[in-house]
């Protein structure tokens, strides 16, 4: 099994790759988070969603670790697929030039969006495929 610690390697293009990795955090006082960290070039960007009314964040039932969500979205921050659809939203929002800290419920409706629209892309599985293991 993979460890959750590591940073992750993700390629946007031929030349341009982030490292990545995905914690929960809480104390102080202060709500549950989950925070998705990307790093490129020296330049830190926390992606942070904060536990809140209607909100939730991998902190146990019903999340899971990385998971984030409201009423009507859920992301796994887990998934590279997920981590390039928020950092593609960053990006299109010119939010990456510099170290900083993002609030992440502003990016997770375009972000679940652009998942969903993947998935939707994505050919189902012939009828004689054995399900994941």
């Amino acid at each position: 099994m993979r460890d959750r610690r590591r940073p992750r390697r993700l390629t946007v293009d031929e030349t341009t790759a982030y490292l990545w990795t995905v914690r929960h955090a809480h104390g102080d006082g202060e709500p549950c988070r989950e925070i998705l960290t990307l790093l490129r070039d020296g330049v830190r960007t926390r992606i942070v969603f904060r536990e809140g009314r209607g909100r939730y964040v991998g902190s146990g039932y019903p999340s899971h670790s990385g998971g984030v969500g409201d009423a009507r979205h859920h992301l796994n921050l887990h998934e590279p697929g997920v981590v390039r659809a928020l950092l593609d939203e960053a990006r299109r929002r010119g939010l990456l030039s510099s170290s900083r800290e993002l609030d992440g419920w502003e990016l997770l409706p375009a972000a679940a969006a652009a998942v969903s629209r993947r998935a939707a892309a994505t050919p189902e599985a012939p009828p004689d495929c054995p399900p994941d293991p």
